[in-house]
């Protein structure tokens, strides 16, 4: 299952032109089944991508009770893949101290200066996130309920203030897959205890898409499509 997910990755990073020869690509990696994935599929397209670069793997440890990494620090020695965690203090700073009503956007900008930082600090210029082809639907879609524009992420960001790129290469892969992917190689998935984990308005989207799909079979697919039709600013093809 891991070649299907490589199929998507590369022609997303070929298309888009994510990898530029001597590339230090920080993987994000939070545990996750989209994350682990992303890091199994990189760490392995090293092996045959037409253009050489090198992968590491950064963790940004919110400080939830509870939560080990340990089982990832294993995955990486085996990958060959140095591996960082940064501790933080996010969960007690967002729940204990400001008790935020809203979190995650909170932790969401937090975590990305986290690993951005990280990342530098590493020498890695280029982050690997893994948003699946699903969460670029859903942020599509929460853009227009929510805040009534037209707008997602994009599959490659340049941030000047930092000088790092962000890159996507699991947007063509849809999350069933990496479910499957991860499910198949049995990889060591972290439980995240987050008090706001399942109760956000990304979760009530992905359930609206799931009853939509019911109705409408493939509307993710052509929803994904007409981003890459219109496109959305920074969704043109390269190549």
């Amino acid at each position: 299952m891991l070649q299907k997910v490589l199929s998507h990755v590369r022609r997303c990073c070929e298309d888009y032109d994510m990898i530029k020869p001597g590339d230090r690509i920080a993987v994000g990696v939070s545990g996750g089944k989209d994350s682990l994935v992303l890091l199994e599929a990189l760490a392995a397209m090293r092996r045959f991508y037409p253009i050489p670069y090198e992968v590491e793997a950064i963790t940004i440890d919110p400080g939830i009770p509870g939560m080990r990494f340990d089982a990832i620090e294993r995955l990486c020695e085996e990958l060959d893949v140095p591996y960082t965690i940064v501790k933080t203090q996010l969960y007690e700073i967002i729940f204990e101290v400001r008790k935020e009503s809203n979190p995650c956007s909170l932790c969401a900008k937090m975590r990305r200066g986290a690993i951005h930082d990280a990342a530098v600090a590493r020498n890695c210029r280029v982050i690997a996130l893994g948003h699946n082809r699903d969460d670029a639907v859903e942020t599509l879609m929460m853009s227009q309920i929510y805040e009534g524009r037209i707008s997602c992420f994009m599959p490659v960001t340049y941030l000047d203030r930092k000088d790092v790129t962000v890159i996507r290469p699991l947007l063509y892969t849809p999350e069933k897959l990496v479910r499957g992917c991860a499910r198949s190689m049995d990889l060591p998935i972290v439980t995240n205890p987050c008090p706001a984990d399942g109760n956000t308005k990304r979760q009530y989207v992905k359930e609206l898409l799931r009853d939509l799909d019911r109705e409408a079979p493939g509307i993710q697919e052509r929803m994904f499509g007409s981003m890459q039709r219109l496109p959305l600013s920074g969704w043109e093809k390269v190549r």
